[in-house]
């Protein structure tokens, strides 16, 4: 089997801020925001799992007019378990196969308390994968049955380009967040995030850095995978 990590979700670069986790561990998904004007439901419309908030009241509230009325780029879904990504970093998730395990993380930092130390990057959910390829492998019907509920399906985006990931039935979003990061140094010395101790002894090492800021995917090596896939099932 094959164990993949993906960052996702809201971040500095992407939305300007990153995800709210609460005091107790728990958290919201708060994807990236697709733009003004654009096709899709808007921040000021989707409500969060944990909290049933309006999305868009995690934002600054110099933003919340505009973010109100901002479309969200919804994805991953995790109601019916697609994942869509058109760019070529993200080529290699067409390799996944039937029960590897696709792990979604994000950035997030303390919303009702604060702690500087909180902030950082967290597994959030994962897919135990049951299809992936790029969307020429999948016949309308299979897009229309398997695939409906994404963002790039529906809207008919970079069809040509296109990878999707479906999840079967024991994929979930986490309720309690799973830390993973720490922070370490670049080449140049600036601080980066990198993975924890904890992280590194759970799922190997991906580089010698062990960056994880970015979201290219990261491949756990086939030695760790199998103690990866343990853990990570065992989340909540």
């Amino acid at each position: 089997m094959q164990v993949c990590l993906l960052r996702v979700a809201i971040d500095t670069g992407c939305g300007g801020m990153l995800g709210p986790l609460f005091r107790d561990g728990t958290f919201e998904y708060v994807p990236i925001p697709e733009g003004l004007g654009e096709l899709g439901k808007t921040y000021g419309e989707i409500g969060g799992k944990k909290t049933g908030k309006l999305l868009c009241n995690f934002f600054p509230r110099s933003r919340l007019a505009t973010i109100a009325r901002t479309a969200v780029h919804h994805d991953p879904e995790f109601e019916t378990f697609t994942y869509g990504d058109p760019t070529i970093p993200k080529r290699s998730l067409r390799k996944l196969q039937a029960g590897d395990l696709l792990v979604f993380y994000a950035g997030l930092e303390p919303y009702d308390f604060e702690e500087h130390k909180k902030r950082g990057l967290y597994i959030i959910g994962y897919f135990e994968v049951s299809a992936a390829g790029e969307s020429k492998d999948f016949s309308n019907d299979e897009l229309h049955i398997l695939f409906r509920n994404n963002h790039h399906v529906q809207y008919s985006r970079d069809e040509d380009k296109l990878i999707l990931v479906k999840g079967g039935q024991k994929s979930r979003l986490l309720q309690y967040a799973q830390p993973i990061s720490k922070i370490g140094l670049d080449k140049g010395g600036h601080n980066i995030y990198v993975l924890s101790n904890e992280a590194k002894m759970r799922l190997g090492s991906f580089t010698r850095l062990n960056a994880i800021q970015r979201s290219t995917p990261r491949w756990v090596s086939a030695r760790n995978t199998e103690k990866a896939a343990e853990w990570i099932r065992a989340l909540r």
